[in-house]
């Protein structure tokens, strides 16, 4: 894809998203790191749901840890996978404690150290807590990116660099909210609606009907 369209791409997705920020709700990176823990396969209205109890009592690693795994649980039995989820979070704030002061740290090789922590739930909170350039690449950023066709990788790691390449670094962190939005509200994983979209004419996906 030539930078000319990859430019009218970014362009139009912040015409129509450039508003849109982080769908979880946080006040801390603590809380931004538990937040994105809990979101995996659960979406960010529920996991929205669950922190403003959460957090209202249990917004540090110390609390948490005082709340313990079996009250965790509690806490967190609707987002789905909680069990795992709750052991992850438990190992995590002990992590925090003892290594980091109970701070959570703003670096990509520290951050995927923390049990229940990948490159994506790094890179939201590197973007979205610190302001640090990335981009974490879902399912919707994922599938969207692939389809237009800001990278044809098959692998998230494989399209997190495709994507790293091709987008100007100062848009990193804002091209990921785009991307998601889209996905979200029109290149839909099923039934995406190409006849509506305002990328048709630049998206490799895209078949018009005749």
């Amino acid at each position: 894809m030539t930078k000319k369209k990859i430019e009218q791409i970014l362009a139009t997705l912040e015409k129509l998203y450039g508003q849109e920020q982080c769908g979880l709700d946080f006040n801390t990176p603590f809380e931004l790191l538990i937040a994105t823990i809990l979101s995996a396969q659960c979406t960010d209205v529920r996991v929205n749901i669950v922190t403003k109890d959460l957090f209202d009592k249990y917004n540090t690693a110390e609390a948490i840890l005082n709340l313990g795994e079996d009250g965790l649980l509690t806490k967190i039995k609707t987002c789905g996978l909680a069990r795992t989820k709750a052991r992850n979070i438990i190992l995590t704030c002990q992590r925090l404690l003892t290594e980091y002061n109970g701070i959570v740290p703003d670096q990509m090789d520290q951050l995927i150290t923390l049990p229940g922590v990948g490159r994506k739930t790094a890179n939201v909170v590197m973007s979205n807590a610190f302001n640090i350039p990335a981009i974490a690449v879902d399912t919707h950023v994922f599938r969207v990116s692939r389809r237009i066709g800001l990278a044809s990788g098959k692998t998230v790691l494989e399209v997190e660099k495709e994507l790293m390449n091709n987008i100007p670094k100062d848009q990193w962190s804002q091209a990921h909210h785009w991307l998601i939005w889209h996905g979200r509200k029109c290149c839909t994983a099923r039934n995406p609606n190409c006849g509506e979209c305002m990328l048709h004419n630049l998206c490799v996906f895209y078949q018009p009907k005749f």
